[in-house]
């Protein structure tokens, strides 16, 4: 589809402009996942994106929905919301891009489902190292505040009672 340039007059085709902004688009956002860089293609390939000049716009909406969820940290499932790491995100691409596929993927449900378990052993561990600070930090308190004197014998217990009871005698 070719039209003329309302400033210069030179014939444009909308469908190479469109291509060369998705392909802008997508270079710009491969600095987004630095060094998972590579899982993050190797599960997108995985969507059947080739050839590159033909589905680019496909590549385009796959790389910004996989950079949301870089940026959020969370996705949702099942009515559910899920806090992920980046770590646990690369680990569920890498986990899903080995998977032998028959067809090409058509949604992000199965890498969700992946997440999904990640994410629960990724909130049981933050849970448990939680809990392990708390029980630390109450331990120190309650050794903060005792008398250095609670580690004497029963017998020099039994000698300081005697010398406070004939003081009050």
């Amino acid at each position: 589809m070719n039209f003329p340039c309302p400033y210069c007059g030179i014939k444009l085709n909308l469908l190479e402009l469109q291509l060369e902004q998705d392909l802008q688009a997508i270079i710009k956002m491969q600095q987004a996942f630095g060094a998972h860089g590579n899982a993050v293609w190797s599960y997108i390939s995985l969507f059947g994106v080739t050839p590159l000049k033909t589905k680019a716009k496909k590549v385009r909406i796959l790389l910004e929905s996989v950079k949301r969820l870089f940026d959020a940290g969370e996705f949702s499932w099942q009515k559910r919301l899920y806090k992920i790491s980046q770590a646990g995100i690369v680990e569920a691409l890498n986990t899903v891009s080995l998977r032998n596929f028959d067809t090409p993927l058509t949604n992000h449900n199965y890498l969700k489902t992946v997440m999904v378990t990640i994410a629960e052993r990724e909130e049981k561990e933050s849970a448990r190292i939680r809990e392990k600070k708390l029980r630390e930090k109450e331990e120190g308190l309650r050794n903060a505040h005792r008398d250095p004197d609670d580690n004497l014998s029963y017998e020099e217990n039994r000698q300081r009672l005697k010398g406070v009871l004939e003081v009050l005698k």
